[in-house]
């Protein structure tokens, strides 16, 4: 059995340490997702609804729920809800309307 080696310690512990990210790190990366969506949104007055879900790298992605006004002039200002969907990899947003997750008014 091969001795465990302080250099072979040392770089174990560097590639463990590398895929930690810093508080800092953190909040450029949600600022950038935050950027990237509401620039994709269709709504006007954007903003995100609670935190952004951070899926696992192998998905890939993270998602943004957006709140905002809808522009056109037929809709008088409604509010509408977006979901965002932001690739990790090539730093894209793409953003579908999604109000069918608002609860819907029962009938008495």
């Amino acid at each position: 059995m091969k001795a465990i080696t302080p250099t072979f310690l040392c770089l174990t512990a560097l590639a463990t340490q590398a895929h930690a990210s810093s508080p800092d790190a953190w909040a450029a990366y949600d600022k950038a997702v935050l950027a990237s969506c509401t620039k994709t949104s269709g709504l006007k007055n954007v903003k995100p609804v609670g935190n952004a879900a951070q899926f696992d790298d192998r998905v890939g992605y993270t998602a943004l729920l957006l709140q905002g006004q809808y522009p056109q002039k037929h809709m008088k200002g409604q509010q509408g809800i977006e979901l965002c969907l932001y690739n990790k990899k090539s730093k894209t947003a793409y953003v579908t309307e999604w109000d069918s997750i608002r609860p819907t008014a029962k009938a008495q």
